[in-house]
């Protein structure tokens, strides 16, 4: 059974005559004779008297309630993604690591919301694995993420590279790395390190490098947030390797201090090289088809990193 049988038939019980369903429907007669008549051998019984004016048997009595409701809700359905392409839906979902959500996208957002007035904005803090599978499972529209080509494969996944950035060492000013210009990688496998909880890209791409450097990395303390991790090495005994954008306000803070990795290729450690991470974005190409969301993307495009805040090339 398909829909314009459905609208021939309710078009028939509302003017009472196949001609006049026609001209409802803007097709000849003799299409909507076809279209009843192939609905009647589909059920097995008739759905109108055949006499001067077309009347509901018992059959097309019981079918005209749902067949109204199903072009309701065909109607309804239409409507509804219609108005996603002109750009009409009622929020636009965002997830992002913590990094970007403090510094680097309120002004994308505060644009975002100037253009897209009716649209409710909601952006969440979340390690990149875990965006990641929000996305995947619907749940927003977009993540902007540290990369992991296993979780962002996919023909259906759109990835934009935004930067690339150093990873570098928080420390107590008081802290004996605190002297180093460049810490070395033979002095900061030594101490004691607050990281990410599992689940966020930052602590496998930290345990990764220790593995490779063949080192025992020694995570004494998990949080997930910037501001705890400030607050921890503050005390001066645990130390903490974060993104260049994560240090903004370390940088600033005097009870703190940050310092870039040496590059040391005379080191005896198996890899001593700095280390960075990938910062994409990433959607999905249906979603990327929607107005509000293929702004938003753009605006990230233009604006992330900021040019003021552009991220530090190692020198290594």
């Amino acid at each position: 059974m398909r829909l314009e049988q459905l609208q021939a038939f309710l078009a028939i019980a509302e003017t009472g005559s196949f001609q006049g369903a026609a001209r409802k429907c803007g097709v000849t007669q003799s299409t909507i004779s076809r279209q009843i008549q192939a609905m009647e051998e589909d059920l097995g019984l008739e759905l109108f008297h055949r006499t001067s004016q077309a009347k509901l048997t018992l059959a097309g009595e019981r079918l005209l309630p749902r067949a109204r409701k199903i072009c309701q809700e065909w109607h309804s359905a239409t409507q509804e993604i219609a108005d996603l392409l002109a750009g009409k839906q009622p929020e636009l979902c965002v997830a992002a690591i913590h990094s970007l959500c403090a510094y680097y996208l309120p002004p994308v957002l505060q644009k975002f919301c100037h253009n897209y007035p009716d649209i409710q904005l909601r952006v969440t803090s979340l390690g990149s694995d875990r965006a990641l599978k929000v996305l995947k499972d619907g749940l927003v529209d977009l993540a902007i993420v540290m990369n992991n080509r296993f979780l962002t494969a996919g023909k259906e996944m759109v990835v934009e590279v935004l930067y690339d950035e150093p990873i570098e060492v928080l420390v107590a000013n008081n802290h004996p790395l605190a002297q180093y210009e460049r810490i070395p990688w033979s002095e900061l496998i030594r101490y004691p390190q607050v990281v990410f909880k599992d689940g966020y890209g930052m602590q496998r791409l930290v345990q990764d490098k220790f593995d490779r450097l063949e080192a025992t990395l020694q995570a004494a303390l998990e949080v997930n947030t910037l501001d705890a991790f400030r607050g921890v090495v503050r005390q001066g005994e645990l130390i903490a390797m974060l993104p260049y954008s994560a240090l903004v306000e370390a940088r600033i803070d005097p009870s703190l201090a940050v310092r870039p990795l040496a590059c040391n290729s005379h080191s005896s450690l198996a890899d001593s090289s700095s280390l960075t991470r990938q910062v994409v974005m990433v959607t999905t190409q249906d979603r990327l088809q929607i107005p509000p969301i293929k702004h938003f993307w753009h605006l990230v495009k233009d604006n992330v990193p900021p040019l003021f805040g552009s991220v530090a090339p190692s020198a290594c």
